[in-house]
């Protein structure tokens, strides 16, 4: 069992640790912290690692080390040990972390299962000790967490950073720019590793100590590039105004991120120098003058930078900044309004665009072949047979307010389960409060109350969630409602759109065709269907669409709520 010993940190801290059974000599995980801040590494030698942090002016300010240490200790599991924490005391709260977030890495090693298990009986002990303040289940569920910059990465990601890494020190060296896109479809750690950047980018010119490079020559190479790199101005872009809202407050809560470099494109105009840097999240949802709600500001943008009226947001961000970073899957547009894929496809044959995929799924457990498949599904190219999905819970219900209970059943087992729909239905109670909007087989619902951060508002289990509030979010379980305006025709065999009964009014105004209206309403659920990590529940209002669907979807086994 591990055990946890607290002892001063000062500069008679080695000698203390020296007296100690695993202070030196042997493989620990350490915390150093006072009230505020708190720093966590692991070494094989606490006596010289101590002596290590006493020379450096951010550790001096610590007050207290604890040394958490076992018989059954290796290099990997204090490896492994030391990424869990920083991940979590991160989203915990109750420290500000010095740790930069490079080199939290996957360590994969023999009984990682069995070792893994103990971290939760540790978690516990820290608890005791009110060295955290939350549960590990309670931390899984907040933004914090979920969008957190100590996040390991996976040999995608990775691969990625190594590159904009040393992109950035080219451009340095022969005075040139560049722009990456980083394509990725839902669920593969776009936002995560735009904010991953921002965190390791925004420490680039200060005097970061990485100690342990050596274990890890590409991370020594990353160290090495970023300690080339002068201090930049950067910008994180988040389009849509409630994940913008979200970041903004995880921004709030990491030390070396402020919550003003999550922007708007509205606010990049505002800047009086060009930005050395802005990264682009959600890069698919940046405006062009088109079923706009307000034109007005709009083109006051396209006049002060010199553009005319068809100038997008996409050329305010290359005009006010000297490098980009755009995250993009033209998969998840869903508006008129959005930015036209071509102008990425153009922008990706361009010499000076480096592009990069990222492949590996984050969020769905179902995995790669869970997306394949709800593609195919709403495709004109269906799957010959149905497919189980190994590790998730996709079901199809008949009965809709049984899939509402059970979507509120599970939010109370699990937290952060909602019910989404596609938008079938006006937004009545916009205007009246107390109204409600949607009307399905006698039932009544009614829509989402906020706009901003919609996902963890107070009143959000009762409610029903558009695109609109949960882009960009994780949830455990998420209920899908396919409204009126998606159909199924049994003559033709196919998916058809029912224009009359699609009521997001900037969702179908100006559309060349009928064709465009229908490949936007299909990435609005596809994008619907990935929101959920454990599940997704599908309800289908159209008959023939549900019975197409139950080829397909097995349905839900019912069970006593």
């Amino acid at each position: 069992m591990a055990v946890i010993e607290s002892i001063k940190f000062d500069d008679r801290t080695p000698d203390r640790l020296n007296e100690l059974k695993y202070g030196k000599n042997w493989p620990v995980v350490y915390i150093l912290n006072n009230d505020r801040e708190a720093y966590i590494g692991e070494t094989i030698n606490a006596v010289v690692r101590s002596s290590q942090h006493l020379k450096t002016k951010e550790r001096k300010k610590l007050k207290h080390l604890n040394l958490i240490s076992d018989d059954d200790f290796n290099r990997s599991v204090i490896l492994d040990l030391e990424a869990f924490l920083i991940n979590y005391m991160s989203a915990d709260g109750k420290y500000k972390l010095q740790n930069s977030n490079m080199g939290v890495h996957l360590h994969d090693y023999y009984e990682r299962d069995k070792y893994e298990k103990t971290f939760d009986g540790i978690w516990r002990q820290l608890r005791e000790r009110q060295l955290i303040a939350n549960s590990i289940h309670y931390i899984e569920n907040t933004d914090t967490f979920k969008y957190s910059p100590y996040k390991a990465l996976n040999l995608d990601q990775y691969r990625v950073v190594d590159a904009i890494i040393q992109d950035l020190v080219d451009i340095k060296n022969t005075n040139k720019q560049f722009t990456s896109i980083i394509d990725g479809g839902a669920g593969t750690g776009k936002t995560v590793l735009a904010i991953y950047l921002m965190k390791l980018l925004s420490e680039a010119g200060d005097d970061i100590v990485v100690m342990d490079t050596e274990i890890d020559p590409g991370l020594h190479y990353i160290a090495h590039n970023l300690s080339k790199l002068k201090p930049m101005k950067i910008g994180l872009v988040v389009p849509m105004q409630s994940l913008r809202f979200t970041v903004k407050k995880v921004f709030g809560s990491i030390k070396g991120l402020k919550r003003n470099m999550v922007l708007s494109p509205y606010d990049v105009v505002k800047t009086e120098e060009p930005y050395d840097l802005l990264i682009v999240d959600e890069a698919h949802r940046l405006q062009q003058r088109k079923a706009l709600s307000n034109y007005t500001t709009f083109d006051k943008n396209n006049e002060k930078l010199g553009f005319d009226q068809s100038g997008t947001q996409l050329d305010w961000i290359l005009k006010c900044s000297k490098n980009q970073i755009f995250f993009y899957d033209s998969m998840q547009s869903v508006k008129p309004s959005d930015v036209k894929r071509q102008r990425f496809y153009q922008m990706k044959e361009q010499e000076n665009t480096n592009v990069y995929c990222l492949m590996s799924q984050f969020r769905c457990r179902g995995g790669n072949s869970y997306i394949k498949y709800i593609k195919e599904l709403l495709s004109d190219h269906p799957p010959r047979t149905a497919r189980s999905i190994e590790n998730y819970e996709f079901r199809l219900f008949e009965d809709v307010d049984y899939m509402v209970k059970v979507i509120r059943s599970k939010d109370k087992e699990h937290g952060l389960c909602r019910v989404v729909a596609g938008y079938s239905w006006k937004w009545l109670s916009k205007k009246t409060k107390n109204r409600n909007d949607i009307f399905i087989d006698g039932y009544e619902y009614r829509w989402n109350s906020v706009n901003k951060d919609w996902v963890n508002s107070e009143n959000a289990i009762n409610e029903i969630g558009c695109i609109h509030t949960v882009q960009g979010y994780d949830l455990n379980y998420a209920g899908v409602i396919f409204g009126n305006e998606i159909k199924y025709d049994p003559q033709t065999k196919s998916i058809f759109i029912d224009k009359k009964n699609y009521f997001d009014l900037q969702g179908k105004t100006s559309l060349e065709d009928e064709g465009a209206l229908k490949n936007y309403i299909i990435n609005i659920y596809l994008t619907l269907l990935t929101r959920g990590i454990k599940g997704t529940y599908v309800y289908a209002c159209d008959k023939n669409l549900r019975n197409y669907l139950k080829k397909f979807i097995p349905l839900y086994q019912n069970c006593n709520l």
